[in-house]
């Protein structure tokens, strides 16, 4: 029996084969695409994850291989790798906003701050200048008297107490007169010094003093100790027994304008004088308005009259208390064969003057002699300027006692040496106290060759 014939026409081998080629191809392009995508999926977490503190990365979601002779194939692919670019993107762009935020907040926070205060530099000489000369006793003395010495300088040292001003480092030293200067401590060393407050500190170095009260040190060295172990043992050397004077403590105290505040136990040798009814030790300068000499007191002062005019060595308590001499408790003393003098008077032509007026003129000759005496009164003694002594040449100044009823005189005796007119002014003092002139005499002297 024959079969129906339908309506459908039957495929040709040509067709068929058309058919499936376009099918692999279909199929071809799609693995192509679908690898693509999941290759740009996976790429994406890897650098999410190689930047720090990163969000986790969405897992990329399944592509499904579109069946062969779908129409959306391409359009969900497309989605899929959209959808993974942009869950890679959100980490990157969440930690941008994080990093201005913060940036946003600050900004405002940093105007309403205030800028913190700036301490201002202190200026420190770290550098010591080359040395200079060292000072003098002279200028050494005026350099510790309270009011006096500005502008003094030189090489030299000092002891005092160490205290901290405005931060810096300054020496206190006893003066003179019991008065406190006060030192700055320049140098290297100035970090250093702080760490020694209040203790007894000895510095040595260039020492300028800026004002009449203290002054500058530039230190180049030092020693320091606590003021404790020497407050404990200076009382008990005090009250045991009075310290001997050294010699250099002698000769600043036999000088003049020197050495006031010193006091201990010691030898002195001098002329012997009266001034009254008591007796003086003149021990340099004498004759002049810079004569030290010191009042003898005490048990030990007794039976000296004999001796007046004469070299005695007194031994006991020395106390200077002026520039110009002081006070000696005796306890005993010595009295020394006259000094050969150093210009014989025999075989010379000697002038003589009596200063009985308050002015007289006189004549002598060149490299002869000259004298001139003058009446005195207790308490008071004669003298004259050391530079007009220099200038007229003054050889001795003798004091000469006047005995029961007549009063005691002054010889002053010159041996001039230059040709010329020269005015000679005595000047009748307190003794120690050369400031203090009751009358003065002048005597014109004119020296002929």
């Amino acid at each position: 029996m024959a079969k129906a014939k339908s309506g459908a026409k039957k495929a040709t081998p040509a067709a068929k084969k058309e058919k499936t080629d376009k099918l692999g191809l279909l199929k071809a392009a799609s693995a192509r695409v679908a690898k693509a995508a999941a290759k740009l999926v996976k790429g994406a977490p890897e650098k999410a994850a190689a930047k720090p503190a990163p969000a986790p990365a969405p897992k990329p979601e399944k592509v499904e291989k579109p069946k062969p002779g779908s129409a959306p194939a391409m359009e969900k692919i497309k989605a899929a790798a959209e959808k993974a670019r942009a869950s890679a993107a959100a980490p990157v762009a969440a930690k941008a906003a994080a990093t201005k935020a913060p940036a946003a907040k600050a900004a405002p926070e940093k105007g309403k701050a205030r800028a913190p205060a700036v301490e201002r530099p202190r200026p420190r000489a770290t550098k010591l200048p080359p040395p200079g000369e060292p000072l003098t006793k002279r200028e050494m003395e005026q350099l510790l008297t309270a009011g006096q010495g500005r502008g003094v300088m030189g090489e030299g040292s000092l002891k005092g107490r160490l205290v901290l001003t405005d931060g810096f480092p300054h020496l206190v030293v006893t003066g003179r007169d019991k008065r406190e200067l006060t030192f700055l401590l320049q140098g290297p060393d100035q970090e250093v010094f702080p760490a020694y407050v209040e203790h007894r500190v000895s510095v040595s170095g260039l020492i300028k003093k800026t004002t009449n009260y203290g002054g500058t040190v530039d230190v180049r060295k030092y020693s320091a100790k606590k003021a404790e172990a020497e407050a404990e043992v200076a009382p008990v050397e005090t009250e045991a027994k009075l310290r001997y004077l050294s010699p250099g403590e002698l000769s600043q105290v036999t000088s003049p304008g020197m050495g006031a505040g010193t006091k201990g136990f010691g030898s002195m040798r001098g002329s012997l004088e009266m001034t009254g009814d008591d007796y003086v030790l003149v021990v340099s300068n004498g004759g002049t308005r810079q004569q030290v000499s010191f009042l003898l007191e005490g048990k030990g002062a007794k039976g000296m009259r004999k001796f007046v005019g004469h070299n005695i060595v007194a031994t006991g308590v020395i106390d200077k208390t002026s520039g110009w001499g002081g006070r000696v408790q005796v306890e005993n003393f010595e009295p020394r064969p006259a000094e050969f003098r150093a210009v014989s008077r025999d075989e010379m032509e000697v002038a003589h003057v009596e200063g009985e007026t308050e002015q007289a003129s006189a004549e002598a000759r060149l490299n002869q002699g000259l004298t001139v005496r003058l009446e005195e009164k207790p308490g008071f003694t004669w003298a004259i300027e050391p530079t007009t002594a220099k200038r007229v040449g003054l050889r001795e100044a003798n004091f000469e006692s006047g005995g029961a009823n007549a009063p005691a005189s002054r010889e002053f005796f010159f041996t001039p040496r230059n040709p010329g007119t020269f005015e000679v002014e005595f000047f009748l003092a307190k003794a120690f106290n050369p400031g203090q002139v009751d009358r003065t005499f002048k005597l014109n002297v004119t020296v002929k060759p």
